[in-house]
């Protein structure tokens, strides 16, 4: 039975806990649909850009016997983690780079657990795109090979790049590079190269063409910016010969001499053409049209022509040969030919100077056009120069040389037999400025050298420049100092720069540009050089008067140089002069001044200089005031208060004034304060003290702790000597022996002491002074001793003195007791009295003094101030 008993409430309590377990729900997520940012993360979206460690997400969900959930973030096998989540709050944080064009989709198992039970889903988030990436031209380098004779708008090539963006960050637009010097145009949509209309390639002019094209895409979003990203790349364009050029003869012009020495069949000059297309060139025949009346020949491959008579069977000095040079094809058929003139002079005696020729004969006058400052050493080719001497041997050897040309070029060869073609080559490439000179003008000089004649010729050279980049902007001064008043509008002129650049067209354009710390309130015209203020600047000089920035002048290929600007802000009086209070209250003594200041904040002079003037009194005509001091003082006449109480009713003698603080500014600013003066006389006595209860007399707490303090002092003096006088008499009182009281009793002396009473007498230092009178009696004390007390009546004190002159006393001065009038000043008794009287009759005069003192006190109370 007893083991029954155990048996059912364990029963009991099992069944229970089976019905518990079998109640607990699983906890479940929210869904709260794809634009929520809590859930469950189902379809849900991030931006590739999102930056790490972004809290991105929050998983959300509850379980239904409200027991606290955890979550939990797991992936696939081999999968990347890209999410971490805080278990107990739910929050998803991004920990890893996201890139859409490497994964676009994200798989992750969300799930929540009770502690129970763990409910997870596998959720799919979806990488959105951002633009982040560039195009990129595929199958490069690109390199087109284009026959010279295609036609104008043909397609020559199709340029591809692609952007794994997408939407219009994926979509690109295809550009050219100086778009206005191109012979090319592209399509912007399918990128296909096309020869802009109305152009043609030439191969005899440019056998490759350098294309620069630009892939763009269509911008999108980056981190919460509008970003558009570009490609460039390079598409070389070689041009392809045709057989479209007639053959060019070189060496022009052509000129042979035949002197009477010379054999029949001697050769007296080559010429040479080529084919004008140098890609495939032909071969090229030769022969003499006309000219040569059976004179000369010519090689009919090597363009060599020989005199097949001797000289003294030619009839004429100058032979004129038209030599033909023509193109023949590897079929053998002749396409295209040119022309030449050969000039064959027959020379027999030293009766020729030297004779210059150009390409269309004899010229005594070459011009030539190129660019300034050539390397040293270039050979100027424009310049077709032959120089020729007609006779034979010796007579036909002279040397080159030039004139004027100040070392800036130097001719080769500078001696020459018969005839040669004449090279100029740069020596100084500096002095071939184009801002120098415009044009270089100089003689080209041939003088025979071993003949008697010493025939000589000249040929003019006139060469032209063209103008290059080759000078750097330069300003008119290295610095500039400028002024301009503070009050000045934004876009005020501050100052103008100017900065030259000597080279012409767009290189000698200048614009202007500002930098510095100083230069955040001014902005600078960039043609101009105008600098102004900012429309929204405010200057004050009271803040910063100086300021100081650079200038830039540039030119359009970036060649620049600086200056530095200097702007003082001139003061402009914009501040009145101010008052610490508008209504004073001040105490005037007749005799002193007492002043009033006003401040006035402008920088400089004359705007901060403060001019005071009493506007307002009444009466008038009492007071005067210091201009610039703002010092107020009484009318000279006005020497006490008797005399103001008889030019007004006023008595308490408190006069308000209307003082006006004006500064020296034009215009001028002005500003007035109400000035109350209280006017007193000047105390009676001159002193420490009394200086001092005049200085507090506006502030009477401070005076008064300072006379409480005195009198605190004097009372402990007092009470010091009161106990040492006490002791003193103490002493002095002891009953003498019977023998001297006996002695004193026989012959009582007369011991009477003349005493004093305390009166006020008028002195030279206007102090009252303690003096001592005889009052004819005394009591009379057998010991001797002065320790009688009599009470006496003090003297009533005579009426006020006159003010005091104060003049310096040889004695040594006194103490003082401050009092309404002054101070009490006791007069010292004479050392010869002292000697003469006893010690006890000076005991008895010192307690009189003290009690006299003492009741005094008691009578005119604390002192009133």
């Amino acid at each position: 039975m007893k083991h029954v008993r155990h048996f059912i409430p364990s029963l009991f309590l099992s069944l229970v806990h089976i019905c518990l377990v079998q109640a607990n729900y699983a906890p479940y997520f929210f869904d709260n649909g794809a634009r929520s940012t809590n859930g469950n993360m189902a379809l849900f979206s991030l931006s590739e850009d999102t930056p790490v460690g972004t809290h991105v997400y929050t998983l959300n969900g509850t379980d239904p016997e409200g027991d606290p959930v955890t979550y939990g973030l797991a992936y696939e096998a081999g999968s990347r983690r890209y999410f971490s989540v805080d278990k107990n709050l739910g929050n998803v944080t991004l920990i890893e780079e996201l890139d859409r064009e490497k994964e676009d989709e994200i798989e992750v198992i969300v799930s929540i657990s009770d502690g129970l039970s763990t409910v997870s889903e596998k959720v799919r988030i979806l990488v959105m795109d951002a633009n982040d990436e560039s195009p990129e031209f595929i199958n490069t380098p690109y390199i087109v090979q284009v026959p010279e004779n295609t036609p104008s708008g043909s397609s020559i090539f199709k340029i591809e790049a692609v952007d794994k963006d997408t939407g219009s960050g994926g979509s690109i637009t295809y550009f050219l590079q100086n778009i206005h010097a191109n012979k090319f145009t592209i399509d912007r949509h399918s990128g296909v190269l096309r020869i802009k209309t109305g152009v043609t390639l030439d191969y005899e002019k440019s056998r490759t063409h350098f294309v620069v094209v630009i892939a763009k895409d269509g911008g999108g979003k980056l981190r919460g910016d509008n970003k558009v990203f570009s490609a460039t790349t390079t598409v070389t364009v070689n041009v392809e010969d045709v057989q479209d050029t007639p053959p060019m003869f070189i060496g022009t012009p052509y000129y042979g001499y035949v002197y009477e020495d010379t054999l029949a069949g001697s050769q007296v000059l080559t010429v040479v053409a080529l084919d004008g297309d140098r890609g495939k060139p032909n071969s090229i025949h030769y022969h003499i049209v006309n000219g040569d009346e059976g004179s000369f020949e010519i090689g009919n491959t090597t363009g060599a022509i020989s005199v097949i008579k001797s000289p003294n069977q030619l009839k004429k000095e100058v032979y004129e040969l038209k030599v033909q040079a023509s193109e023949v094809s590897q079929e053998g058929e002749v396409s295209v030919y040119a022309f030449a003139m050969v000039t064959i002079r027959v020379v027999d005696l030293n009766n020729h100077p030297p004779t210059f020729y150009g390409e269309n004969g004899p010229q005594n006058r070459f011009e030539l056009t190129m660019y300034e400052h050539p390397p040293e050493g270039e050979i100027l080719r424009g310049l077709k120069i032959t120089v020729n001497d007609s006779d034979q041997g010796a007579n036909a050897k002279f040397n080159l040389r030039l004139i004027g040309a100040g070392g800036i070029f130097r001719v080769v060869p500078q001696t020459v037999l018969n005839e040669a073609q004449v090279t100029i080559i740069v020596e100084n490439s500096a002095a071939i400025d184009y801002e120098k000179f415009k044009v270089l003008t100089f003689k080209l000089l041939a003088i025979e050298v071993n003949t008697p004649e010493k025939f000589s010729s000249t040929a003019d050279i006139a060469i032209r420049l063209l103008d290059t980049n080759d000078n750097v902007p330069k300003f008119s001064s290295d610095y500039y100092i400028a002024r301009i008043p503070e009050n000045s509008p934004g876009g005020s002129n501050v100052v103008a720069v100017t900065a030259t650049d000597p080279d012409s067209g767009l290189w000698g354009e200048v614009k202007y540009s500002i930098y510095g710390t100083g230069a955040d309130l001014f902005l600078i015209h960039p043609s101009t050089g105008i600098i102004y203020t900012q429309p929204w600047a405010v200057l004050d000089a009271e803040v910063n008067s100086k300021y100081n920035f650079y200038v830039k002048a540039e030119d359009t290929d970036g060649k620049y140089s600086l200056a530095e600007v200097f702007i003082t802000v001139l003061d402009v009086n914009d501040h009145s002069p101010e008052f610490n209070e508008n209504i004073q209250e001040k105490t005037m003594i007749i005799g002193s001044p007492v002043k009033i200041e006003a401040i006035d904040q402008d920088a400089e002079e004359p705007n901060n200089i403060v001019d005071y003037s009493i506007m307002q009194a009444d009466p008038a005509n009492v007071f005067d005031i210091d201009k610039s001091t703002g010092e107020i003082k009484l009318k000279s006449y006005i020497r006490s208060l008797d005399i103001i109480h008889n030019i007004t009713k006023n008595k308490d003698c408190i006069w308000s004034l209307v003082v006006q603080a004006k500064d020296r500014g034009s215009p001028s600013f002005s500003t007035t304060a109400v000035l109350k003066i209280d006017i007193t006389e000047e105390t009676l006595h001159k002193g420490p003290m009394a200086a001092f209860l005049m200085q507090t007399k506006d502030n009477p707490m401070k005076a008064l702790g300072v006379l409480a303090g005195v009198m605190g002092i004097m009372v402990l003096i007092t009470i010091m000597i009161s106990t040492a006088m006490f002791w003193r008499n103490k002493r002095s009182n002891k009953i003498m022996p019977v023998r001297r009281i006996i002695k004193k009793r026989q012959t009582p002396p007369s011991r009477t002491v003349r005493m004093e009473w305390l009166k006020f007498k008028r002195s030279n230092n206007a102090a009252e002074k303690f003096v001592v009178e005889d009052d004819g009696k005394s009591l009379h004390n057998e010991n001797s001793n002065n320790n009688i007390q009599v009470a006496h009546v003090p003297p009533t004190a005579p009426l006020p003195p006159p003010p005091p002159i104060l003049t310096p006393r040889g004695d040594s001065p006194g103490w003082q007791v401050p009092t309404v009038s002054g101070s009490l000043t006791p007069k010292f008794i004479n050392k010869q009295l002292k000697k003469r009287g006893h010690g006890s009759a000076h005991n008895a005069l010192v307690s009189e003094l003290k009690m006299k003192f003492e009741k005094r006190n008691a009578a005119i109370g604390e002192p009133h101030i």
